[in-house]
C-alpha cells in the first residue's frame, strides 16, 4: 500500500496529499467538521496543524488521526478490493 509522503492543508477543510506511488490530489474533509473528535476542527486554525504521524497517519493531535489508506481510496476512487485483491477472494468465500 502506498504511504503518504507529503500533506498540506488547504482552505475549506481540504488537504493536498502526495503518496509514495506518485498519486497526489485534494481530498475534501469538510463533511467531518464538528462531528465527534473532529469538533477540534471547528477552529480552522486547528485543522491547519495537520502533519504525518510516526505511523504514517494524518494527525492533528494524539487524539485525532485519519487512516492514510482510507484517504488514498477517497483520492483515487478505488475500492478496497482493487488495492487488496485478497479481499475479493475472502468476499467470494463468504458468499459460498
Amino acid at each position: 500500500m502506498p504511504k503518504p509522503i507529503e500533506v498540506k492543508p488547504l482552505d475549506h477543510y481540504c488537504l493536498w496529499l502526495k503518496y509514495s506511488d506518485g498519486i497526489e490530489g485534494v481530498v475534501d474533509l469538510s463533511n467531518l467538521v464538528g462531528k465527534g473528535v473532529f469538533a477540534l476542527w471547528n477552529d480552522e486554525h486547528a485543522f491547519q496543524q495537520v502533519h504525518l504521524g510516526p505511523s504514517g497517519a494524518l494527525a492533528w493531535s494524539e487524539q485525532v488521526e485519519l487512516c492514510p489508506d482510507a484517504l488514498y481510496l477517497k483520492l483515487t476512487g478505488k475500492t478496497p478490493e482493487e488495492l487488496f485483491p485478497a479481499l475479493r477472494e475472502l468476499a467470494q468465500y463468504a458468499r459460498d
